[in-house]
């Protein structure tokens, strides 16, 4: 199966367990029938974050991630997904959850979008929290809650 990999843009955040989240992800497209050639996540500021927002979106508001689909052929995905890590930072304290926990939310989410999910109505935001639980849980179940995610 493809490859998962992390990087920082202009952070030197550190993504902790990332062989733990990378069978995760690989699960995660094994489990939606999609293949998965290679993803690489990229750890930024908002600034950075901002910046492409701009620049390919046209959107001038920070966000917590977005997600590039670089497949060029069917069921080989590639994609690129940038993280703001002060997004997720804030995201974690004002939903009262451990910033680790909201960043694998954040991850799941870029790879459900790689799946196929979006997160414009209503109707498609119920189904992608109900699949970004799911993904949590088995990542739970799979490891004792002394390991550190």
């Amino acid at each position: 199966m493809g490859k998962v990999n992390f990087s920082n843009a202009d952070t030197n955040y550190r993504v902790r367990d990332k062989k733990k989240i990378t069978h995760l992800i690989k699960e995660l497209f094994n489990i939606e029938s999609q293949g998965l050639k290679s993803i690489n996540y990229i750890i930024c500021t908002d600034e950075y974050l901002l910046d492409i927002n701009k620049q390919f979106l046209h959107h001038d508001f920070y966000t917590d991630i977005i997600t590039f689909d670089l497949s060029d052929i069917l069921d080989q995905t590639m994609g690129e997904i940038y993280i703001s890590i002060d997004r997720v930072k804030d995201n974690a304290t004002t939903l009262n959850v451990e910033e680790q926990i909201e960043l694998l939310r954040v991850i799941i989410h870029g790879a459900l979008h790689l799946c196929g999910y979006r997160d414009k109505r209503k109707s498609e935001i119920t189904i992608m929290r109900e699949k970004e639980d799911y993904y949590l849980s088995l990542f739970g179940k799979h490891f004792d809650s002394h390991d550190q995610i």
